[in-house]
């Protein structure tokens, strides 16, 4: 019982620490603003951020394997969303930095420039790229 018990611990540790390690970066943090509550293409991710496609998913394979991202593929195309942690001391992290995030000028400029590449003026390279629901939902 006890080995169990200190198995769980140190893997709820490890668990948080690859959390943290995840949130340690700006790009990675920008990353999940830009998700916001919504699912987000890559290819908005690699305009907004403008930062080359190898990048930006080498970032969010990262976040993946921290437990705080997940993807969905359609045809092409690439979804990324935050999903919940199965660690609770993770929600709550994840939830107050999400928070942070929204009240961050830099962020809020990107969310910004998100919004007005999606729905006002879209790239011709992103015209057939699917548009994240939410965002559009915000204009």
């Amino acid at each position: 019982m006890y080995r169990c018990v200190k198995i769980d611990h140190v893997r709820a540790e490890k668990d948080m620490e690859l959390l943290f390690r995840a949130l340690a970066d700006r790009t990675r943090l920008r990353l999940l603003n830009l998700m916001g509550d919504d699912e987000v293409c890559v290819c908005y991710f690699v305009e907004v951020l403008r930062t080359p496609q190898p990048k930006i998913s080498r970032h969010l394979a990262y976040l993946r394997r921290a437990g705080i991202v997940g993807a969905r593929r359609e045809g092409k195309w690439m979804h990324y969303r935050i999903i919940q942690p199965s660690n609770a001391n993770a929600v709550k992290v994840l939830k107050n930095i999400q928070d942070w995030l929204k009240n961050d000028r830099e962020m809020q400029r990107d969310r910004s420039r998100l919004v007005h590449m999606c729905c006002v003026k879209v790239p011709a390279h992103l015209t057939t790229a699917p548009k994240p629901p939410l965002i559009i939902a915000e204009i």
